[in-house]
Formats: C-alpha cells, sequence, structure tokens
C-alpha cells in the first residue's frame, strides 16, 4: 500500500497516533513496547509513522500490551474520524473464498454486532445454505447480477438482476445461484 493512500485513511492516522500517545504517556520505548506486545520494534515503528496497517492479531497484542481490548484501543481512533473505509483490495474483508462461493464483508468490524453487510458471489449451481441465527434476525438480499432462489424455513422465492427480497434468518435459509451465470448480490443482515 502506498504512502500517500495510508495518509489518507483517517481511521489509520487515528490508530497510528493513539499508539504513539499512549506508548508516550505510559513512559515506554518502542523495544519496551515491542517486549511487552510480541510485536517487532520495526512494525511498532511503521505504525506510528501510519506506513502499516495492523492485523487484528497485531492490534489485538498491542491493546494487551497497554491492558486494554481491542475495542477500547480502536474506539478512540474511531472517534477522532466521521469516515470509515473498508477497502476493497483488502483480502482480509474475504469471510469465504473459494470456487463455489465468495463473500467478502463490506462493513467495519466493529458494527457486526447489530448490523452486517456482505458482497456475495456464488458459482452456477452453487449455494450459500445457514443455520438459524438469533432470533429476530432478517437479511435483505439485493441482487445486481444473475438470478437467485431464496429460501427462509418453508418458504422460497426466485429473484432476478434488480430485485431485493427481505426474509427471516432466524430460520435455516439459503441463496442458492439458480442461473447459468455467476450470481453477484449483496447481503445485510440485521439483529435485534
Amino acid at each position: 500500500m502506498s504512502k500517500s493512500h495510508q495518509d489518507s485513511d483517517p481511521a489509520s492516522h487515528a490508530l497510528c497516533s493513539r499508539v504513539t500517545a499512549l506508548r508516550k504517556k505510559n513512559k515506554l520505548t518502542l523495544d519496551q513496547l515491542a517486549a511487552a506486545s510480541g510485536v517487532s520494534r520495526s512494525m511498532l515503528s511503521q505504525i506510528e509513522r501510519g506506513q502499516a496497517n495492523p492485523t487484528l492479531t497485531v492490534t489485538f497484542r498491542i491493546a494487551q500490551a497497554f491492558g486494554m481490548s481491542i475495542g477500547e484501543l480502536v474506539d478512540q481512533a474511531w472517534q477522532s474520524s466521521t469516515i470509515e473505509v473498508v477497502h476493497g483490495e483488502d483480502k482480509s474483508n474475504f469471510f469465504r473464498h473459494d470456487k463455489e462461493c465468495q463473500i467478502r464483508t463490506l462493513s467495519p468490524l466493529h458494527m457486526e454486532k447489530n448490523i452486517e453487510f456482505y458482497e456475495l458471489r456464488i458459482a452456477p449451481g452453487a449455494s450459500l445454505t445457514s443455520a438459524p441465527h438469533y432470533e429476530g434476525t432478517k437479511e435483505l438480499l439485493t441482487i445486481t447480477n444473475g438470478r437467485a432462489r431464496v429460501v427462509s424455513g418453508e418458504n422460497a422465492t426466485e429473484l432476478a438482476q434488480g430485485d431485493s427480497a427481505q426474509y427471516r434468518a432466524d430460520l435455516p435459509h439459503a441463496i442458492e445461484n439458480s442461473g447459468k451465470k455467476e450470481l453477484v448480490c449483496y447481503l445485510v443482515v440485521t439483529s435485534p
């Protein structure tokens, strides 16, 4: 990722500022924070300069070194920006990626308690079958390419490009590619 891209990402800038501020507040050198967190000094230096986006594991280790959860570490970072970006080229956003189905998370991770937003790509003849979610959970599916058969409990419906359907996801449910080409759709999952 280029430095100019990093500099334009408010979330990365806020997180690097937060790590720097916490390290200085705790009067730690980079070497001391590296020893406490198990994250290399060079990686910590890159994070503080905004030249690296830490993985979830690295962020977890840094948070633990400061005696806090990831949420506490990241929460301050999100508060300093009104825009959160989920980058399309970030491979860590793939929830599933195989020859039958690709599920890419489009919503920021901290939102996933109440609402989840995904891009789905399902191969012809394949399906995404799910066990019931928590009671009251609903899904809203919008088809952008191809045809789908949606099943929720005992009910089923066919959808074409441009169609949307909302259905109960607290029952066994499935999204099936009923066409001859790749199914591309967007899925929003809401929980009570």
